[in-house]
C-alpha cells in the first residue's frame, strides 16, 4: 500500500498548527522514555502527535525531555535546530485523556504493569470511535488479555519498540488471539512508513527481542554478582567477542534496570523457566534506586545525556 492510500485510509494527515481536530493525529498515552521515542520517530516521519500525560508536572518533564533529546541530536551533528523545531510543532501534549477521542490510532505506552494498562485500554474504549486501532507497546503482557478490557478485540495488537526507538531499526508487531488481517496489515504499514523494519510475531511471553535477550543480561549480572569479571570487562568481553554495539550490562542500563527486573519476573512467573529468575544484584540495584541510564547511575555511571562516565 502506497503512502498516499494510508494517508488517506488511516491517518489523514493534516498541518498540526491548525487543527482543532485530533483526526489525523497519532495518539500516545503516557510521555516516558519510551513514549516519547515513539513521538520523535513519528513526528520525524511526518506525522502528528498527541501526547497524553496523567498531569501538569509529568507533561511538563515530558516536554523538557523531548527538548534535551532532540538537542542531544542537535550535538551529534544528526539533527539540525530547524528540524527540530519541525518535529517538536508536530508533537502536542495534553493532561486530557478524552482529547485521543478522534485519533486515528492511540498507542498505549505507560509502565508495564498488566493492571495499569487494563485500565487505560478499558477508558480508551469508552472515549473512541469504534474502528480505532489499540496498540500496547507491552515487552511481555498478554495482550488477549488486555483486549478483553474493550469491546474492539480484533483492533488491539502490540508493537514493540526498542529503545532508542529513533535508532533501532526493528518493531515486532504482535497479534492477540482475535486481532484482524486489516488491523495487522494497517498498523504494518505505520510502522514501514515511520521506516521500521517489521517483525510478525504471534503472542507469547517476551515475543522474539525481550525472550532471548534477558537470559544475556541476567547471566552477566550473575558473572559480576560471582567475581569472575569486572562490569568493564565482561561489557568487553561480550561486545568484542560477538560483534555487539554495546554490553549486555549497559544494554540494561539504557532498557532501565527496573523495567529489566519487571520483564524477568513475568517471563519467570509465566515460563517458569531458571534462566528469568532474576539474579539477586539485579534486585539489590533497583532497591537502591540505580535504575540505569535514566538515574545516573547503574552498573556504570552516566552523565545528563546519557553517556558514559
Amino acid at each position: 500500500m502506497a503512502r498516499e492510500e494510508i494517508t488517506s485510509e488511516f491517518l489523514d494527515i493534516k498541518p498540526s498548527d491548525s487543527e482543532s481536530t485530533r483526526a489525523g493525529y497519532v495518539a500516545i498515552v503516557g510521555g516516558g522514555l519510551m513514549g516519547r521515542g515513539i513521538a520523535v520517530t513519528a513526528a520525524a516521519a511526518g506525522t502528528n502527535v498527541l501526547i497524553v500525560e496523567r498531569d501538569d508536572a509529568n507533561a511538563e518533564i515530558c516536554r523538557q525531555r523531548l527538548s534535551e533529546m532532540l538537542d542531544a541530536e542537535i550535538q551529534r551533528w544528526a539533527l539540525t535546530k530547524n528540524e527540530k523545531k519541525a518535529i517538536l510543532a508536530r508533537i502536542k501534549l495534553s493532561t486530557d485523556l478524552p482529547e485521543v477521542a478522534e485519533c486515528d490510532l492511540v498507542i498505549e505506552a505507560v509502565n508495564e504493569d498488566f493492571t495499569s494498562k487494563k485500565a487505560v485500554f478499558r477508558e480508551l474504549d469508552k472515549i473512541c470511535n469504534s474502528d480505532t486501532i489499540f496498540i500496547s507497546n507491552t515487552a511481555t503482557l498478554s495482550l488477549t488479555k488486555l483486549a478483553e478490557a474493550t469491546l474492539r478485540p480484533d483492533r488491539i495488537i502490540g508493537m514493540h519498540f526498542l529503545n532508542p526507538v529513533s535508532k533501532v531499526p526493528l518493531v515486532e508487531i504482535v497479534r492477540a488471539l482475535k486481532t484482524s488481517d486489516n488491523t495487522v496489515r494497517l498498523v504494518k504499514q505505520f510502522a514501514e512508513d515511520l521506516g521500521k523494519t517489521v517483525v510478525e510475531v504471534f503472542e507469547y511471553p517476551g515475543f522474539v527481542t525481550t525472550r532471548v535477550i534477558l537470559p544475556m543480561l541476567n547471566e552477566a549480572m550473575q558473572v559480576l554478582l560471582e567475581g569472575i569479571a569486572t562490569a568493564e570487562g565482561i561489557d568487553t568481553a561480550i561486545k568484542l567477542g560477538y560483534g555487539l554495539n554495546v554490553g549486555p550490562l549497559e544494554m540494561a542500563d539504557s532498557m532501565g534496570l527496573d523495567e529489566v527486573l519487571t520483564w524477568l519476573d513475568t517471563l519467570y512467573h509465566e515460563l517458569g523457566q531458571p534462566q528469568y529468575r532474576a539474579s539477586p544484584i539485579l534486585r539489590r540495584k533497583v532497591r537502591e534506586g540505580s535504575l540505569g541510564k535514566k538515574t545516573g547511575r547503574g552498573f556504570f555511571t552516566y552523565d545528563e545525556s546519557g553517556k558514559r562516565i
